[in-house]
């Protein structure tokens, strides 16, 4: 079995990227309609800021451009989208919905204190 901790940089790279991905597809499906959406909330709303971080932070993400903050700010996006919108529901996540809010706001806090990983604009030019 090769050495999985020389293999961790790279995965940490691919946990940003995947997860940047994901949480872009939630911006573009609340701004843009796209994958397809019942309706798209105004942008002055709570919806509608969420989705802009969910656009920007997410591309952001993928990129590995200002990445700790990005994954502070939006880690927090989350915390406040499970007290807010799915706590009130049911306590359970699995019932409120919530599960992907918490799941979102633990990577990205993870993202926080690990960083980027090697595959990233941040980190281009160092080693």
């Amino acid at each position: 079995m090769p050495d999985l901790k020389a293999c961790s940089p790279a995965v940490l790279s691919l946990l940003r990227i995947v997860a940047g991905l994901a949480f872009l597809e939630h911006g573009t499906s609340k701004l843009l309609g796209f994958p397809s959406v019942p309706r798209v909330p105004p942008l002055e709303s709570l919806a509608g800021f969420g989705g802009i971080l969910e656009l920007v932070g997410g591309a952001m993400l993928v990129l590995g451009l200002f990445t700790r903050p990005v994954a502070l700010l939006l880690s927090g996006e989350m915390a406040v989208a499970y007290w807010v919108a799915h706590f009130p529901r049911s306590p359970y996540p699995l019932l409120s919905g919530g599960d992907a809010a918490i799941l979102y706001c633990f990577v990205f806090l993870y993202i926080v204190f690990a960083g980027p990983g090697p595959w990233s604009l941040d980190r281009r030019g160092r080693p």
